[in-house]
Parts: structure tokens; sequence; C-alpha cells
């Protein structure tokens, strides 16, 4: 299964850990590696690269992390970085013609849950996300920063930042059918460009399951806390 990875943002609250949001050590490696050590060791071995801030140097990296791991890596330039991250998502379009595993470069995982993801069933003009429900547990970051999600009878019905009623939080993974593309497309049109823009659409028409993660391990590497 093909795997996108969104590495395109800046990061200002990171800033001051290096100019490069997805070069960020973390432990040991750099937050990008991590996420595609992850996914590869859940089984995924097809991986897509959105690059834009100071692109050129994380795709420098990235390939030199690419022969070193023997882990085969597609880049997609995105210069239209600096817009909502829909737009990184879109730029993958004519490369993704069937189900994919959509990542962010800063949310860090528990690989079971990309495990137990990629083995469900998604069905045509549908997106399946992973939520926590959690929401009482404290967890590391900012948790107004968290993006939110309403889920009933286990379909989304809303996501954002800062809706107020939600029982959920976004954990930033994903397992999407090319009807995602279409979503953010339409999601654009009406002025939105993000990928939660795109969520919503599909949430509209119930086109969006919940897959719930249970007690996994994630986190939001968002600031420096």
């Amino acid at each position: 299964m093909k795997c996108l990875i969104i590495a395109a943002g800046r990061g200002i609250r990171l800033s001051s850990r290096g100019d490069s949001k997805p070069l960020v050590p973390l432990l040991g490696l750099s937050l990008i590696e991590r996420v595609i050590l992850t996914a590869k060791n859940a089984g995924l071995t097809d991986f897509y690269v959105v690059t834009g801030y100071n692109g050129d140097k994380v795709r420098h990296y990235l390939i030199k992390f690419s022969q070193r791991s023997n882990i085969p890596i597609t880049h997609i330039t995105n210069n239209e970085w600096e817009k909502e991250n829909g737009i990184s998502v879109l730029k993958a379009k004519n490369l993704l013609n069937e189900n994919f595993i959509l990542l962010m470069t800063d949310h860090i995982f528990d690989e079971s849950i990309l495990v137990n993801l990629r083995h469900e069933r998604v069905a045509d003009g549908e997106v399946m996300l992973a939520v926590d429900y959690n929401i009482e547990t404290e967890k590391p970051g900012d948790g107004n920063d968290f993006t939110k999600v309403l889920v009933e009878d286990n379909r989304i019905l809303d996501i954002g930042k800062n809706i107020k009623n939600y029982n959920a939080y976004d954990t930033g993974i994903f397992l999407c059918s090319p009807a995602l593309f279409r979503a953010i497309e339409e999601s654009l049109h009406n002025g939105d460009s993000s990928i939660s823009g795109g969520i919503r659409v599909l949430a509209s028409k119930g086109k969006v399951q919940a897959f719930d993660i249970k007690n996994a391990y994630w986190i939001d590497v968002d600031n420096e806390k």
C-alpha cells in the first residue's frame, strides 16, 4: 500500500530546534525518519513525501536516508507550501489512484495503529480517520491546538480545531480512497484548502469512518513541550 506523507510546512513554533520541521531531531531520529520507519515497520513499502519549505534541504536529507535504509521514496514538490495542508495532498493526485495511507510528518505514533488500520476496508468514495476518544487524558503538546472530531455511530460528523462539540481527537492518520482529492478540491472551491475541509465535505455525505486507536500512543509534535 502506498503512503503519502505531508512534510511541506515551516513549523515556526519549532524553529529554535532547526530551520526545517521534518528534520527536527527527536530521540536520535528526525521527525520524518521516525514517521517513515514506523510506517515501514507496520508493513508499508511505497512512500511519497510532499516537501515545500526548505524543500531542497529536506529532499537531499531524504535521498541519503532512502539510500542508507533501502526505502524507496518518491519526492513531490509543493511550491505553495504557505497555503493550507490540503494543497500538499492535491500535489499527489496524479500519483495515487488507489487506496493509500496519509500521514503527517509531525505526528508520532505507535506502529500498531497502522498495522490495524491498513487492514481495514474503506469503500470507494470514503475515508477512514484514526481517532483518539481519550480526550480527558492529558497528552504532550498543546491540547488547544489538537484537531477535534465529533463521532456518532462510527461516522465522523464534524472536524476542526475550534469546534465546540466533539468527543475525539484527530490523530492525523488516515486510510484514504482517491475521493479525498475530489473532496479537498470541493472544499478549496468554497475557500478552505485544508485536509480537514476535505474531510468535512465527505463527512457531510456520511463518507468518513472513525477508527478507534483505543489506548495506542500518539503525539502531535507542534512545539518544544
